[in-house]
């Protein structure tokens, strides 16, 4: 029997803990009940919104329709050899806890991205990167359910097209299908992605130095807990604003006005600028309004101090896409979804 529940609060389930309630709810741990459920007369004309682990989302305003939480767990080894192990996680397990699985295995990749709230559904869906690594580095395909066609179906590195935070599930396919599992290869040999300054200085200050995926592991989490609020204490969802890039012309304009603007060449030749340094320059940090503003130590995160609105939040990060655009001629981007 299916059980649909009915205004159902699903604040509990978001990392930024907004108050919000959805028409209908429910939380399915298999596609046969995904089938069933999307089956029901009920529902099967509302609007569907996927929920993994509630941490890429801000609620303007509560949900006409009904939520669908991923629960599809499991961890299976598909195939293993000397160098490499290739795995097939459930959707809805818990992103952190399979990191620190395949760390204490001593299996490399993804240690990087160590304490990245969400599930392992929402890692392709935007590929989820820091530090140097993103998850296009370690995948290998992912199965979806289509929602209109009630079939699954397999997307590979290629039709995934992952960009920076983007993936064909965020532009073309939004809304059109529900990541069941995720596939990927790590090394039982990795080479070890130090490149973010932030980590060899963390490794020294911890008095590391046989790199280990645990000993990146460490660091990065240390890192991430310096700087950035744990959702349980405070309600936030992360890097609420994608880096911008902008053409290296663009750039040198804008360096020969201020030479010190936080700058990351890429390999096409554009420069990735560090959005947390233009909204800290122009004093957005740590400035709070009633019961919500901009963390103190990571001026890329907006928090939630006290069951605050989300349309307020919302009209916060406007304030900040303009003052930023203003000032730098630059567009910020949302990385977090609008609801």
């Amino acid at each position: 029997m299916v059980n649909i529940e009915y205004n159902k609060s699903i604040t509990e389930y978001t990392t930024f803990g907004v108050p919000v309630s959805s028409n209908y709810f429910f939380a399915f741990s298999s596609v046969q009940e995904l089938k069933s459920v999307l089956a029901n007369n009920l529902v099967k004309d509302e609007k569907k919104l996927i929920l993994g682990g509630g941490s890429n989302m801000l609620f303007t305003k509560n949900f006409d329709g009904i939520v669908l939480k991923n629960e599809i767990n499991g961890i299976e080894i598909i195939s293993e050899n000397n160098a490499e192990v290739i795995l097939k996680v459930g959707a809805g397990e818990n992103w952190h806890d399979f990191v620190i699985y395949c760390v204490e295995k001593g299996w490399g990749g993804i240690e990087n991205l160590s304490l990245i709230p969400g599930s392992v559904g929402a890692s392709p869906m935007q590929n989820i990167g820091a530090y140097g690594v993103e998850i296009k580095d370690v995948f290998v395909e992912l199965e979806a359910f289509n929602l209109e066609t009630k079939k699954i179906e397999i997307f590979d590195n290629t039709t995934c097209k992952f960009g920076y935070r983007e993936s064909i599930f965020k532009n073309s396919h939004k809304d059109k299908y529900i990541i069941t599992s995720v596939t990927y290869k790590l090394s039982k040999n990795p080479v070890f992605n130090t490149s973010y300054g932030a980590i060899e200085n963390q490794l020294n200050e911890m008095g590391i130095s046989e790199l280990s995926v645990k000993a990146i592991s460490d660091a990065v989490i240390a890192i991430r807990s310096s700087k950035l609020p744990d959702p349980k204490e405070i309600g936030n969802a992360g890097s609420f604003f994608k880096n911008p890039i902008i053409t290296k012309e663009k750039f040198e304009k804008l360096q020969a006005k201020f030479s010190n603007i936080a700058n990351y060449p890429q390999a096409d030749g554009t420069v990735k600028i560090a959005a947390g340094w233009l909204i800290d320059q122009l004093g957005w940090k740590g400035k709070t309004y009633d019961g919500y503003g901009v963390h103190k130590n990571q001026a890329l995160v907006l928090v939630n101090y006290s069951k605050s609105n989300g349309k307020d939040i919302y009209d916060l990060s406007t304030n900040i896409l303009n003052s930023v655009k203003e000032k730098y001629n630059i567009e910020l981007e949302r990385e977090v979804n609008i609801y």
